[in-house]
Protein backbone atom coordinates (compact mmCIF):
# COMPACT_ATOMS: atom_id res chain seq x y z
CA UNK A 1 0.00 0.00 0.00
CA UNK A 2 2.13 2.94 -1.66
CA UNK A 3 -1.18 5.51 -1.00
CA UNK A 4 -1.15 7.43 1.93
CA UNK A 5 -4.01 6.84 3.93
CA UNK A 6 -6.42 9.47 5.68
CA UNK A 7 -6.55 7.61 9.02
CA UNK A 8 -4.40 5.62 11.33
CA UNK A 9 -6.10 4.37 14.37
CA UNK A 10 -3.91 2.70 17.22
CA UNK A 11 -5.24 0.48 19.79
CA UNK A 12 -3.35 -1.16 22.99
CA UNK A 13 -5.94 -4.40 22.59
CA UNK A 14 -8.60 -5.19 19.55
CA UNK A 15 -11.92 -4.09 20.69
CA UNK A 16 -10.67 -0.79 21.93
CA UNK A 17 -10.84 1.42 18.64
CA UNK A 18 -13.98 0.28 18.22
CA UNK A 19 -15.11 1.26 21.34
CA UNK A 20 -13.86 4.53 21.30
CA UNK A 21 -14.36 5.77 17.96
CA UNK A 22 -15.97 2.73 15.95
CA UNK A 23 -19.16 5.11 14.60
CA UNK A 24 -16.41 7.69 13.87
CA UNK A 25 -14.33 5.48 11.45
CA UNK A 26 -17.74 4.26 9.85
CA UNK A 27 -18.66 7.45 9.04
CA UNK A 28 -14.91 8.33 7.36
CA UNK A 29 -15.58 4.49 5.94
CA UNK A 30 -18.83 5.75 3.93
CA UNK A 31 -17.35 8.63 2.59
CA UNK A 32 -14.34 6.82 0.99
CA UNK A 33 -11.82 7.49 3.36
CA UNK A 34 -9.06 5.18 3.24
CA UNK A 35 -8.38 3.99 7.32
CA UNK A 36 -6.13 1.41 8.55
CA UNK A 37 -6.38 -0.14 11.93
CA UNK A 38 -3.31 -1.12 14.10
CA UNK A 39 -3.97 -3.38 17.19
CA UNK A 40 -0.44 -3.37 19.50
CA UNK A 41 -1.17 -6.76 21.20
CA UNK A 42 -3.28 -9.99 20.64
CA UNK A 43 -4.71 -9.45 24.14
CA UNK A 44 -3.49 -12.76 24.99
CA UNK A 45 -3.65 -11.92 28.57
CA UNK A 46 -7.69 -11.23 28.73
CA UNK A 47 -9.66 -13.21 30.81
CA UNK A 48 -11.99 -14.38 28.18
CA UNK A 49 -11.31 -15.90 24.77
CA UNK A 50 -8.06 -16.52 23.22
CA UNK A 51 -6.07 -14.79 20.99
CA UNK A 52 -7.12 -16.65 17.92
CA UNK A 53 -10.83 -16.20 18.62
CA UNK A 54 -9.76 -12.15 19.54
CA UNK A 55 -8.04 -11.81 15.71
CA UNK A 56 -10.84 -13.78 13.89
CA UNK A 57 -13.63 -11.16 15.66
CA UNK A 58 -11.11 -8.26 15.15
CA UNK A 59 -11.21 -9.08 11.30
CA UNK A 60 -14.95 -9.46 10.89
CA UNK A 61 -15.17 -6.33 13.52
CA UNK A 62 -12.99 -4.06 10.87
CA UNK A 63 -15.49 -5.84 7.89
CA UNK A 64 -18.26 -4.35 9.97
CA UNK A 65 -16.22 -0.69 9.97
CA UNK A 66 -15.51 -1.33 6.25
CA UNK A 67 -12.15 -0.18 7.39
CA UNK A 68 -9.33 -0.64 4.28
CA UNK A 69 -6.42 -2.68 6.39
CA UNK A 70 -6.39 -4.21 9.92
CA UNK A 71 -2.58 -5.27 11.29
CA UNK A 72 -1.55 -6.59 14.33
CA UNK A 73 2.29 -5.61 15.43
CA UNK A 74 2.24 -8.88 18.42
CA UNK A 75 3.72 -5.94 21.38
CA UNK A 76 3.49 -7.77 24.97
CA UNK A 77 0.32 -7.57 26.48
CA UNK A 78 0.71 -5.82 29.75
CA UNK A 79 4.10 -4.40 28.38
CA UNK A 80 3.68 -1.86 26.19
CA UNK A 81 6.36 0.17 27.53
CA UNK A 82 7.99 2.44 24.60
CA UNK A 83 10.78 0.92 24.47
CA UNK A 84 13.66 1.51 21.60
CA UNK A 85 12.20 -0.97 19.88
CA UNK A 86 8.60 -0.73 20.23
CA UNK A 87 9.06 2.99 19.13
CA UNK A 88 10.42 2.05 16.26
CA UNK A 89 8.04 -0.75 15.09
CA UNK A 90 5.03 2.09 15.42
CA UNK A 91 7.37 4.39 13.79
CA UNK A 92 7.83 1.91 10.80
CA UNK A 93 3.67 2.11 10.75
CA UNK A 94 3.33 5.50 10.64
CA UNK A 95 6.03 5.43 8.16
CA UNK A 96 4.60 2.78 5.79
CA UNK A 97 0.96 4.27 5.60
CA UNK A 98 1.72 7.67 5.70
CA UNK A 99 -2.02 8.91 7.28
CA UNK A 100 -3.21 12.11 7.37
CA UNK A 101 -4.91 11.97 10.86
CA UNK A 102 -3.20 10.02 13.58
CA UNK A 103 -5.79 8.28 17.06
CA UNK A 104 -4.78 6.57 19.59
CA UNK A 105 -6.06 6.02 23.28
CA UNK A 106 -6.45 8.83 25.62
CA UNK A 107 -3.85 8.64 28.39
CA UNK A 108 -6.05 8.78 31.37
CA UNK A 109 -7.43 5.24 31.55
CA UNK A 110 -8.33 2.70 34.17
CA UNK A 111 -5.73 -0.18 31.95
CA UNK A 112 -2.66 0.84 32.17
CA UNK A 113 -2.41 -0.91 28.83
CA UNK A 114 -4.62 2.29 27.19
CA UNK A 115 -2.19 4.68 28.75
CA UNK A 116 0.89 3.23 27.80
CA UNK A 117 -0.04 2.90 24.53
CA UNK A 118 -1.09 6.94 24.10
CA UNK A 119 2.04 7.51 25.35
CA UNK A 120 3.95 4.88 23.13
CA UNK A 121 1.57 6.54 19.71
CA UNK A 122 2.91 10.15 20.70
CA UNK A 123 5.97 9.16 21.28
CA UNK A 124 6.39 7.76 17.65
CA UNK A 125 4.14 10.20 15.88
CA UNK A 126 6.89 12.37 16.85
CA UNK A 127 10.02 10.43 16.15
CA UNK A 128 8.71 9.33 12.88
CA UNK A 129 8.65 13.45 11.65
CA UNK A 130 12.44 13.45 12.49
CA UNK A 131 14.48 12.98 8.89
CA UNK A 132 17.79 12.16 11.06
CA UNK A 133 15.26 9.06 13.06
CA UNK A 134 16.31 6.16 11.62
CA UNK A 135 15.10 2.63 11.67
CA UNK A 136 15.98 -0.84 10.25
CA UNK A 137 14.17 -0.20 7.97
CA UNK A 138 14.91 3.41 7.21
CA UNK A 139 11.50 4.65 5.28
CA UNK A 140 11.10 8.32 4.85
CA UNK A 141 9.94 11.06 7.61
CA UNK A 142 6.21 11.68 8.26
CA UNK A 143 4.54 14.01 9.81
CA UNK A 144 0.39 13.69 9.92
CA UNK A 145 -1.57 16.65 10.24
CA UNK A 146 -2.71 15.98 14.11
CA UNK A 147 -3.00 13.32 16.46
CA UNK A 148 -6.00 12.86 18.49
CA UNK A 149 -7.05 10.98 21.78
CA UNK A 150 -10.35 8.92 22.15
CA UNK A 151 -11.66 7.73 25.24
CA UNK A 152 -11.77 3.75 25.92
CA UNK A 153 -13.36 3.25 29.46
CA UNK A 154 -13.22 7.21 31.05
CA UNK A 155 -15.67 9.69 30.69
CA UNK A 156 -13.90 13.05 30.28
CA UNK A 157 -14.65 16.63 28.63
CA UNK A 158 -13.99 16.26 25.59
CA UNK A 159 -12.67 18.74 23.31
CA UNK A 160 -14.40 17.72 20.52
CA UNK A 161 -17.14 15.09 18.96
CA UNK A 162 -18.04 13.67 16.07
CA UNK A 163 -21.80 13.38 15.41
CA UNK A 164 -22.28 9.60 15.01
CA UNK A 165 -26.20 9.48 15.05
CA UNK A 166 -26.53 7.77 11.81
CA UNK A 167 -23.08 5.61 12.21
CA UNK A 168 -23.98 4.48 15.98
CA UNK A 169 -25.98 0.71 14.74
CA UNK A 170 -23.05 0.31 12.98
CA UNK A 171 -20.75 0.59 15.70
CA UNK A 172 -22.92 -1.30 18.14
CA UNK A 173 -22.52 -4.18 15.41
CA UNK A 174 -19.18 -4.35 15.39
CA UNK A 175 -18.85 -4.28 19.12
CA UNK A 176 -20.95 -7.30 19.44
CA UNK A 177 -18.40 -8.86 16.89
CA UNK A 178 -16.42 -9.23 20.34
CA UNK A 179 -18.55 -12.40 21.31
CA UNK A 180 -15.61 -13.21 23.47
CA UNK A 181 -15.38 -10.36 25.10
CA UNK A 182 -18.88 -8.80 25.97
CA UNK A 183 -21.10 -12.14 25.80
CA UNK A 184 -18.84 -15.00 26.58
CA UNK A 185 -21.15 -18.36 26.73
CA UNK A 186 -18.25 -19.78 28.93
CA UNK A 187 -15.78 -17.64 31.11
CA UNK A 188 -15.43 -15.36 33.83
CA UNK A 189 -16.96 -12.51 34.95
CA UNK A 190 -15.02 -8.94 34.06
CA UNK A 191 -16.00 -5.02 33.79
CA UNK A 192 -16.60 -6.42 30.24
CA UNK A 193 -19.49 -8.68 30.92
CA UNK A 194 -21.32 -6.62 33.00
CA UNK A 195 -23.35 -4.65 30.43
CA UNK A 196 -20.33 -2.31 29.28
CA UNK A 197 -21.58 -1.99 25.92
CA UNK A 198 -25.00 -0.29 27.37
CA UNK A 199 -22.47 1.53 29.63
CA UNK A 200 -20.18 3.00 25.67
CA UNK A 201 -23.61 3.37 24.39
CA UNK A 202 -24.72 5.31 27.21
CA UNK A 203 -21.60 7.34 26.83
CA UNK A 204 -22.06 8.79 23.28
CA UNK A 205 -25.52 9.58 24.06
CA UNK A 206 -24.04 12.24 26.10
CA UNK A 207 -21.61 13.06 24.44
CA UNK A 208 -24.47 13.86 21.66
CA UNK A 209 -27.34 15.84 23.60
CA UNK A 210 -24.03 18.34 24.30
CA UNK A 211 -24.44 18.89 20.85
CA UNK A 212 -27.83 17.96 20.60
CA UNK A 213 -27.63 15.24 18.26
CA UNK A 214 -28.30 11.44 19.53
CA UNK A 215 -25.32 10.32 19.60
CA UNK A 216 -21.53 11.88 19.45
CA UNK A 217 -18.38 10.03 20.05
CA UNK A 218 -15.69 12.31 22.05
CA UNK A 219 -12.09 12.97 21.36
CA UNK A 220 -9.07 14.96 22.89
CA UNK A 221 -6.61 17.31 21.35
CA UNK A 222 -3.05 18.14 22.61
CA UNK A 223 -3.27 21.12 21.28
CA UNK A 224 -5.97 23.47 19.88
CA UNK A 225 -8.07 22.43 16.60
CA UNK A 226 -7.93 24.11 13.93
CA UNK A 227 -11.34 25.08 12.07
CA UNK A 228 -11.06 26.32 8.43
CA UNK A 229 -14.87 26.81 7.01
CA UNK A 230 -17.07 29.73 7.98
CA UNK A 231 -18.30 29.22 11.61
CA UNK A 232 -21.20 30.99 10.49
CA UNK A 233 -22.66 28.17 8.21
CA UNK A 234 -24.54 28.86 5.15
CA UNK A 235 -27.28 30.55 6.26
CA UNK A 236 -25.75 34.49 6.40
Amino acid sequence: MNQPVDILAFGAHADDIEIGMGGTIVKWSKRGSRVVLCDLTKAELSSNGTPEIRQNEASTAGEILGVTKRINLSLPDRGITSTPEQINAVVDVIRKYKPRILFAPYEVDRHPDHGNASRLITEAAFSASIHRYKTNLNRPAHKSLSLYYYMINGFHHPDFVVDISSEMDIKMKSLLAYKSQFQPEKGVETPLTDGYVEGVKARDRLFGKEVQVAYAEGFMSAKPVVLDYDLLGDER
